[in-house]
């Protein structure tokens, strides 16, 4: 049976909810909720496809946006939501390559040769991840020295959301960015859209995830990416067996 709400965690359903011009509001207040108290996002725009190297799509990056706070400053956001072997290395791998496809060979010599937007990654992780990758529900990487723990650059920036480990039920759910997740991860599941009377954004959200004000060309998009996802699946569990197998 159909669910009331779509799976957020297909790449179709990820899209039209985070990657689309009509549902920009939606990612500005998901960021906000989790950069609070850091930095505040007044503006994005979507990275155009066309300009982007060939490999973006395989790297499961679903999600690519160039953000203005509202102090001015200027950072791109990556956001993947696909499981792939070696996680934690390909996310890092992705972000370096974000850097350099902003550095000019060219102008090597030039002081401002090295000038470029910080890069931050945000990485749904909706399975189990392994103990030796993240052991936490949310796990925030930065470059800091060793000794003071001080960040000593925020050019590079990594959040991993491993969502089997958030365990609130909706009333335990204190801050924004918690319902969000409590949100996202049982949405598939729910029945009606709660925290829409505590915040209008929820409001929007259920709208755009309602399934049945799906088109048919829409819904056979969905179908289609929900099949991805089970393949993707039966990957990961398939890869973890030979792991314990040869371990």
């Amino acid at each position: 049976t159909m669910g009331k709400y779509i799976n957020p965690f297909t790449d179709w359903g990820f899209k039209r909810l985070f990657g689309q011009e009509f549902s920009k509001p939606l990612l500005i207040s998901f960021l906000n909720d989790l950069l609070v108290d850091e930095l505040h996002v007044k503006d994005l725009t979507f990275r155009d496809k066309e300009l982007l190297p060939p490999t973006k799509d395989q790297r499961g990056i679903i999600c690519d946006v160039y953000c203005e706070t509202d102090t001015g400053d200027r950072f791109i956001v990556e956001m993947q939501n696909r499981w792939q072997p070696n996680f934690l290395d390909r996310s890092i791998c992705y972000a370096c390559r974000s850097i350099l496809d902003q550095v000019d060979k060219g102008r090597a010599e030039r002081e401002d040769a090295y000038k470029f937007l910080p890069v931050y990654t945000i990485c749904f992780m909706n399975y189990m991840p392994h103990t030796d990758e993240v052991s936490k529900f949310r796990t925030d990487i930065v470059l800091a020295d060793k000794d003071t723990k001080a960040q000593v650059s925020n050019k590079l920036r990594f959040i991993y959301l491993a969502l089997p480990l958030f365990e609130k039920k909706a009333e335990e759910c204190e801050t924004d960015f918690e319902k969000w997740i409590y949100v996202l991860k049982h949405m598939e599941a729910l029945s009606r859209m709660p925290f829409t009377a505590q915040k209008e954004i929820f409001k929007q959200l259920e709208d755009y995830a309602d399934s049945h004000r799906l088109t048919k060309k829409e819904w056979e998009a969905y179908e289609n990416s929900l099949w991805v996802v089970r393949d993707n699946m039966a990957c990961m569990a398939a890869a973890e067996r030979e792991a314990r197998e040869k371990g």
